[in-house]
């Protein structure tokens, strides 16, 4: 599929600051399966320095800065153009080892996963987890499906822009949360089984008639496969449809924006504008360079 992002986000001061440096998480990964034609990138006021590098997990980021000018609203826009090709998100073949539980990643792999398996075990996902790795005999892409699913029928969803994920023994027993929460939840059970996990924010095709917000997921390593996307909010194995912005062993480090005031105990008004258009690729029209830059 062929998208069209545009993701705003204004952040108003009731009293005037000064801001430390940020950093923005706004441009999509390319991946195999994912591949940006066109990025654009607009910050008002504009920062005195602006630096683009990868972070230890491989994510772009933009690192921007401010002179001591005191400020009372800043605008970040962000113009995507990327083409997703996973049509099937089955299209591989597990390593014989890694069909069913108990999962033993070999220890070089476990070195490079040991971020993604680390988690402050729940007992009430791990148990959740135990429950359905029964129910399936054990099956690691049963497992998958059916807690993928398990989530997104039991759960309600309900929105809540701002925060961490809450715990997951308390989405579970509550049986509500956000994206993220569910995400956070699915991420506690398969680690509570040996799986290795990350967190992923992004967009989904969902229906332009309605508000579009950033979204999360999930991804699980699986030897043989690599990173296989679970949408829990949704029920949906990830394929052409998602695009990824950001994937971290934790959430807090996917925030598209994250920063602080230099001075001023002002806190911020945020109001957000996204727009997620699938479209042919004929259709697409350039925002302009190749790669990141500001608009004019």
């Amino acid at each position: 599929m062929h998208f069209n992002i545009v993701h705003a986000t204004t952040y108003t001061y009731p009293q005037a600051v000064k801001l430390s440096p940020h950093l923005l998480r706004l441009r999509p990964r390319s991946t195999e399966e994912q591949q940006v034609c066109d990025f654009a990138l607009k910050v008002n006021p504009e920062p005195v320095g602006l630096t683009h590098q990868l972070d230890a997990e491989g994510n772009s980021v933009a690192h921007c800065w401010w002179p001591e000018t005191p400020l009372t609203t800043l605008q970040v826009t962000a113009m995507s153009q990327v083409v997703t090709t996973c049509t099937n998100p089955f299209n591989y073949l597990l390593e014989s080892w890694a069909t069913h539980f108990p999962i033993d990643y070999p220890s070089s792999l476990q070195a490079i996963l040991c971020p993604y398996l680390y988690s402050d075990l729940d007992s009430v996902a791990t148990q959740l987890a135990q429950d359905i790795a029964i129910a399936v005999e054990s099956s690691v892409i049963d497992f998958l499906t059916q807690l993928n699913l398990q989530i997104n029928q039991t759960c309600q969803y309900q929105t809540r822009e701002t925060g961490q994920p809450q715990p997951p023994w308390m989405t579970w027993e509550r049986k509500q949360g956000s994206c993220r929460d569910f995400v956070w939840l699915f991420m506690a059970a398969c680690r509570g089984m040996g799986l290795a996990t990350r967190f992923v924010s992004g967009y989904e095709a969902g229906d332009p008639s309605q508000e579009q917000t950033l979204h999360a997921w999930a991804e699980v390593y699986l030897p043989g496969a690599g990173w296989r996307g679970y949408d829990p909010t949704m029920g949906l194995v990830v394929c052409d449809r998602h695009v990824s912005v950001v994937a971290s062993a934790w959430p807090q480090y996917t925030q598209p924006i994250s920063g602080s005031l230099r001075s001023g105990i002002s806190s911020p008004i945020p109001t957000y504008q996204v727009s997620v258009q699938s479209q042919g690729a004929s259709e697409l029209a350039p925002i302009g360079a190749e790669d990141e830059h500001f608009l004019p």
